[in-house]
């Protein structure tokens, strides 16, 4: 059955997020409670929102869009232009967001599945030469296919058992992230008493490290070579076993041999964010994400792939690198250009910093107890990825009638 198509500004309000501005006005945040939605907290959570980074206090809130837990809400430009979310939480929306509000005829979960199969529509209107952006306008007059309100109830029902599996392991994936780091204070802690404790520069601990390369997208003389490239935009939700969007590129053979990532290889970010967005995010990468890629990979040139030696083991290195990221200790080799682009000093980085290292067998020890729980996230991250593939081929037959509920 074909259902009929209508616009979506006939069947709910659309606006658009705010933002205080100047936007590096501390009165705006200081002892703020408000949640403040950014982009990036988007790319770090799944159907919902539950967490941001930011606050905004009541002064600031006022100058921003607040809305209730439940709002839908549209990512309007660049790289998560079309992205689509629920609030978790109340919050503050800024401008770089777009939201629907009083559905009227349509079941907001159902709006949410169908705006999910409309990205390249919102990429093809969209306008801008840089960064390309949608306004209300072009949400207002996109269409969407509407079948009657129990159908599009029985729709969203079926995809969104598919959503609760994702999310529950997101939820299993965040606790299991949080335990291997609860072991490494743990450990810190620990040797921190220690006599046979050792330290070393982090350059002695690396076995191997090399920049990233990025490659053409189609074959080409001389880049024959395929490969998955890691960027740092990719970390986060590589992190929960999603590749998916993880470009595809062709590369010369001698670039890819120095490059090609190992179990155990850590991808590294070392450039690329935006003033007042700090790098130095790492990923871990194991035998299950190669598998999942199930091609070569490597990372970006704004990244560095790091091999740890006999010193260290990949688990250990990794958390101390999460760490270093938590406590502040690796935005002190932050450095901003003049195009506003962060660069980091890794070599001084790496040169200068310290590690401190237990002795073998407490290593050893270590190791043990938290190989496994990288093992498990990659396992949960692979399933998610097989429940996401599943759904999003059902998704468009399920809107456009071809399968009937």
């Amino acid at each position: 059955m074909r259902y009929p198509k209508v616009k979506i500004g006939s069947v709910c309000d659309v606006g658009r997020g705010s933002s205080p501005r100047p936007i590096n006005n501390s009165a705006y945040f200081i002892g703020g409670e408000i949640p403040w939605i950014k982009i990036a907290d988007a790319t770090a959570s799944g159907k919902y929102i539950y967490q941001t980074k930011e606050v905004v206090n009541e002064y600031g809130a006022s100058f921003s869009r607040r809305l209730q837990p439940g709002s839908l809400i549209i990512a309007t430009s660049g790289v998560s232009l079309g992205q689509i979310k629920f609030l978790g939480v109340e919050g503050c929306i800024h401008d770089g967001w777009l939201y629907a509000s009083n559905f009227n005829g349509v079941d907001k979960e159902f709006l949410y599945y169908h705006l999910l199969i409309m990205q390249e529509e919102f990429l093809g209107r969209a306008y801008g030469a840089a960064i390309q952006n949608i306004n209300t306008e072009i949400l207002r007059e996109s269409e969407i296919h509407l079948p009657p309100l129990p159908t599009q109830r029985k729709i969203a029902s079926t995809l969104s058992a598919y959503d609760d599996l994702i999310e529950n392991n997101l939820k299993r994936i965040k606790l299991l992230e949080e335990k291997a780091q609860l072991h490494y204070k743990e450990l810190m802690q620990e040797m921190s008493y220690s006599k046979t404790k050792r330290e070393a520069y982090l350059k002695d601990c690396l076995a191997f490290y090399i920049g990233g390369g990025w490659g053409e997208e189609d074959y080409k003389e001389k880049f024959t070579e395929p490969a998955y490239v890691i960027r740092g935009t990719d970390i986060p939700d590589a992190k929960k076993g999603e590749v998916k969007g993880v470009p595809f590129r062709y590369h010369k053979e001698s670039n890819l041999a120095s490059r090609n990532m190992q179990a155990g290889d850590i991808v590294f970010e070392v450039s690329g964010g935006s003033k007042g967005q700090p790098v130095g995010r790492s990923i871990l990468i194991t035998e299950k994400m190669l598998q999942q890629f199930g091609k070569p990979v490597m990372c970006a040139s704004f990244c560095k792939m790091l091999r740890p030696n006999e010193n260290v083991t990949p688990e250990f290195f990794y958390l101390y690198l999460l760490a270093s990221h938590e406590n502040g200790v690796i935005a002190q080799y932050e450095k901003h250009s003049a195009s506003n682009i962060v660069n980091y000093g890794f070599e001084e980085f790496i040169g200068e910093q310290k590690i401190t290292i237990p002795k073998e067998t407490e290593l050893k020890a270590f190791t043990e107890k938290v190989e496994p729980i990288f093992t498990l996230i990659s396992t949960l991250g692979e399933h998610n990825s097989k429940l996401r593939e599943a759904r999003d081929i059902l998704l468009p037959k399920l809107m456009n009638g071809q399968i009937e509920v």
